[in-house]
């Protein structure tokens, strides 16, 4: 779906200038043009697992990505041993629990950049990382840029 929003703004600059494309997407609540290292998809939807116990274990990380996640939380709320935990988790979603909770983290992250009512550091202590670096460090894993580049096409949208 994204993509084809991306190639219709595209279409409209081409035919209508650049002005009217970045008035459309500014009516339709989207970027005039996404940053090419952007994600095509949400990571919260991704993660769905199969197994009510694993899902169960999602929904607790979910509600919580403000306090430190370790794989005994996971595992508790699952009610799994740590060790089953981790092999059922990996089985199901193709990865480990804290790469699962570091992708949660950061799209959590940059769909507060994106509401644009939020500091950095605000963002950054809501969604667990402790602190701007390690945010930072988790983005360009992420989404190949920094949250800065994420908060300039935010600010350039609004304009």
């Amino acid at each position: 779906m994204s993509a084809g929003l991306d190639l219709a703004l595209a279409l409209v600059e081409k035919d209508l200038g650049a002005e009217i494309a970045r008035a459309v997407a500014k009516i339709l609540v989207v970027y005039h043009r996404r940053a090419g290292g952007q994600s095509q998809y949400s990571t919260l939807l991704e993660l769905d697992a199969t197994s009510d116990r694993v899902q169960t274990a999602l929904t607790y990380a979910k509600e919580h990505l403000s306090k430190p996640l370790a794989v005994n939380d996971l595992a508790n709320a699952a009610f799994l041993s740590p060790r089953q935990f981790s092999r059922l988790f990996r089985e199901e979603t193709g990865r480990s629990p804290a790469k699962a909770i570091e992708q949660l983290r950061v799209e959590s992250a940059r769909l507060m950049m994106e509401a644009g009512r939020f500091s950095a550091e605000e963002i950054a202590r809501k969604n667990g990382f402790g602190n701007r670096e390690r945010m930072r460090r988790s983005f360009v894993r992420a989404f190949g840029q920094p949250p800065q580049a994420i908060q300039r096409t935010v600010s350039a949208l609004v304009q």
